[in-house]
C-alpha cells in the first residue's frame, strides 16, 4: 500500500509547483520533500515528475498519482465530517439476542429504520453463548443476555425479565395435575425447548418428570415464529419466553397455564466495556429497553 505520508507530500508537491514552497507548507526541508518523492517513485517503479530546471512537469503515472491524492483527500474529510458529527439515524448498529426478543424488537426497530436511510441496522437471532462471543470479539454492538455475563471486557444493564411459559390451546381448560397429563399431548420442541422443559418442568413436577431427553415429542420446529403454530392447531404444548407468545399473530388461540412454581429469565444488554457509545447505539439500546418493558 501506498505510504500515507509521502503520498500527501506528492500532492502537496502537485499543488505547490514548487519543492521549496511544499516544504514550507509541511514544515519539512526540502531533500526531506525529495525523499518521499523518490520513495514514491522506487515503490511504482516509475519516474513521476520531469524537471525542467527548477520547475517540473508530471509523468502521466504522476497525474494518476496526483488525482488519487486528491480523492484520499476527499475520503478522509468525509471520514473526519462523519465522526465529528454523531447523529442518531446514521451509521452501522450490530444486535444479537434470542429469537423470541428478535420478533418483539424488529417492529420498533423497522419504525426506526423506514425514518432514517442513512441508518443500517443488523438484528441476529442467537444463541446465548454466541451473543457473548460476538461481543467479545466485536461481531455485535449490542447483544440480550439472559444473565449478567460478568466478564471484565463486558459491561451489562439488568432490563427486567420475562416469565417462561406453558403454552397450551385456548381450548385445553382442563387442570394439568401430573406431568402424565401433558404427556398425552406431547412436546412441540424447538432448540431451546429441552432446557426449558428441564427448567420449568422439572420445578413443578419433581416426582414424575423424567427429563427432557425422556419426554414424549410431537414435533419439532426451529423458527421461533412457528412453534406456537402446532399448540394453536390443538396439536401438543410447548414452553416459550412471554415474547415468543406475545408475537405470535395468532395469540388468542393459545393459553398460557399458571403453574404453582413461576420461573422468570432476566434480560441484561451487554456491550463491551470502555467503549464509547455513538448516539446511533444509544438509541439502539432505548429501543431495547422499550421492547422489554412491554413484557412486564
Amino acid at each position: 500500500m501506498l505510504n500515507a505520508t509521502w503520498l500527501e507530500t506528492f500532492t502537496t508537491l502537485c499543488e505547490a509547483g514548487h519543492f521549496t514552497r511544499t516544504a514550507e507548507r509541511l514544515n519539512m526541508t526540502q531533500p526531506g520533500v525529495s525523499q518521499h518523492l523518490r520513495k514514491l517513485e522506487d515503490q511504482l517503479g516509475q519516474p513521476l515528475i520531469a524537471r525542467d530546471g527548477k520547475s517540473f512537469t508530471l509523468t502521466p503515472a504522476g497525474e494518476a498519482l496526483f488525482e488519487t491524492g486528491l480523492a484520499r483527500r476527499r475520503e478522509e474529510q468525509r471520514l473526519r465530517e462523519r465522526i465529528a458529527t454523531d447523529l442518531p439515524d446514521r451509521g452501522v448498529v450490530h444486535i444479537a439476542c434470542s429469537g423470541s426478543f428478535a420478533i418483539l424488537l424488529q417492529p420498533l426497530l423497522l419504525e426506526w429504520m423506514a425514518n432514517a436511510p442513512d441508518l443500517s441496522l443488523h438484528l441476529e437471532a442467537a444463541p446465548q453463548a454466541t451473543i457473548r462471543a460476538g461481543l467479545l470479539d466485536g461481531r455485535f454492538d449490542l447483544g440480550v443476555l439472559a444473565d449478567d455475563p460478568a466478564h471484565a471486557r463486558l459491561e451489562a444493564q439488568h432490563l427486567g425479565r420475562e416469565e417462561l411459559c406453558l403454552v397450551l390451546p385456548v381450548n385445553a381448560l382442563e387442570q394439568i395435575e401430573s406431568f402424565s397429563d401433558l404427556e398425552t399431548r406431547g412436546f412441540i420442541a424447538h432448540p431451546d425447548g429441552f432446557a426449558y422443559a428441564d427448567d420449568l418442568l422439572q420445578l413443578n413436577f419433581p416426582g414424575n418428570y423424567p427429563g427432557a431427553d425422556r419426554i414424549r415429542l410431537r414435533g419439532y420446529v426451529n423458527q421461533i415464529g412457528q412453534i406456537p403454530a402446532a399448540v394453536a392447531r390443538g396439536v401438543g404444548y410447548t414452553l416459550l419466553p412471554r415474547s415468543g407468545v406475545e408475537t405470535f399473530a395468532a395469540k388468542d388461540q393459545l393459553r398460557l397455564l399458571p403453574l404453582p412454581k413461576r420461573r422468570w429469565h432476566d434480560l441484561w444488554l451487554a456491550s463491551r466495556r470502555g467503549r464509547p457509545m455513538p448516539a446511533r447505539m444509544r438509541r439502539a439500546a432505548e429501543l431495547i429497553a422499550e421492547a422489554a418493558a412491554s413484557l412486564r
